[in-house]
């Protein structure tokens, strides 16, 4: 109950922000200011702004935003429609407006209009009249109501069955549709179940039901909001878009990409080097393990080899590997830019060599009987492939030529 207390006042307070800054960028272009301009002093993007300013989104996949000039002036932020907006509707019906139309100037999904007017016209004549239809949305409102497993005695029993078989809620859930196909009184979709598990004071299912999920969790793990998450590593990351522009258009060398290749059971690795300009690629050998030291010393005594003026920068993704980033950087004085979560493509030039890689070191081997003439071999070998990227040049040639420079 705590989790999803924390939950909506989370969602209140970002609805309330947003209402803010609304309201302030409505305010300065009222003044004059052009969008570019206000969407600076509110801190928000000018694509954002224009969203706001004439009310329809450039992503037709997103919600269209109401003008900010049709904007029915709220008495709060409510999830809730509010008696002022089902006015709205009303008005807007007997104008003839659109679903969509009225639901952008509201700010809320056509979704819910639709649902609004459904749930809530008169039950004969099927006309939407505002204040009644608020009387039935209070009416249906208090809270709490009773559950729909425990008012359903052979819902109950079929659901307690299956969990004593150590079925999981949602094939409870499909096995109850395939079932009973045209009884919607035996439909549940599966998060009703883990309320009923979870949720104190339900008193819908046996709580020792709860210990045949596969987790065995009697309670709900509680998440953690982003902000509050521990960092990932005790040295601060550097992410990747603040890495230097001339490393985007691979015109200076020196700017690396790294990543390991693992083997059989995560038990061993490779780790791989490539110079984003070059394509030149250098392998570390960890005979010993993957951990943050192993991973560090193998970096610093592979890059030591070379020049200086070839040795700028270096990305990789957010693995534990790189937990010792920092010691690495002390030592070696270059800057480590981390990728964001699952973007693999802001190290292409490391995830295609890697996948040149496995042709040499197939996944499911053990990778530690690799010895280190052995990775410099492999190395050479891809050193000396022409590539197209390169005009047909091989990276080597490329890299000769910096380096007599």
């Amino acid at each position: 109950m705590d989790f999803k207390i924390r939950e909506l006042r989370t969602v209140a307070q970002g609805r309330k922000r947003l209402l803010r800054e609304r309201e302030a960028y409505s305010q300065l272009m009222q003044q004059g200011l052009s969008n570019k301009e206000a969407c600076r002093i509110v801190g928000i993007n000018e694509k954002t702004g224009r969203r706001w300013r004439n009310g329809r989104s450039a992503d037709r996949r997103q919600k269209a935003a109401p003008p900010i000039h049709l904007v029915v002036p709220p008495s709060g932020p409510s999830r809730y429609l509010r008696e002022e907006e089902r006015i709205h509707i009303a008005d807007r019906l007997r104008e003839k407006a659109t679903i969509r139309v009225i639901a952008a100037e509201l700010g809320r999904s056509p979704s819910t209009i639709s649902r609004e007017i459904r749930r809530n016209r008169h039950p004969a004549n099927g006309q939407y009249r505002p204040h009644a239809a608020q009387a039935r949305a209070d009416a249906r409102r208090p809270r709490p109501k009773p559950g729909k497993i425990g008012q359903n005695p052979e819902l109950r029993a079929f659901i307690q069955d299956r969990l004593d078989l150590r079925w999981s809620p949602e094939q409870i859930c499909q096995a109850l549709r395939a079932q009973f196909p045209q009884r919607p009184e035996m439909h549940v979709v599966h998060e009703t179940l883990y309320q009923a598990l979870y949720v104190q004071g339900r008193g819908e299912l046996r709580r020792e039901l709860a210990r045949a999920l596969r987790t065995g969790r009697t309670r709900r793990k509680p998440r953690r909001q982003a902000q509050q998450r521990q960092p990932r590593f005790s040295t601060p990351m550097v992410m990747i878009s603040e890495r230097p522009a001339e490393a985007e258009d691979r015109a200076v060398p020196g700017h690396w990409e790294g990543d390991l290749i693992i083997g059989q059971d995560g038990a061993s690795a490779i780790g791989t080097l490539v110079e984003r300009a070059t394509r030149y690629v250098m392998l570390l050998h960890l005979p010993d393990g993957r951990s943050a030291e192993h991973v560090r010393d193998a970096l610093t005594d592979t890059v030591q080899t070379l020049p200086t003026h070839l040795v700028r920068s270096l990305s990789w993704d957010q693995g534990a590997e790189m937990a010792a980033h920092g010691a690495f950087t002390v030592a070696t004085d270059i800057p480590v830019y981390f990728c964001d979560p699952a973007s693999p493509w802001q190290r292409g030039s490391n995830e295609n060599t890697n996948g040149l890689l496995r042709q040499y070191f197939p996944k499911g081997t053990d990778l530690s009987i690799h010895t280190r003439e052995h990775l410099d071999a492999v190395a050479a070998e891809l050193n000396g492939r022409p590539r197209k990227t390169l005009g047909w040049e091989t990276p080597a040639e490329r890299l000769h030529k910096l380096l007599a420079a």
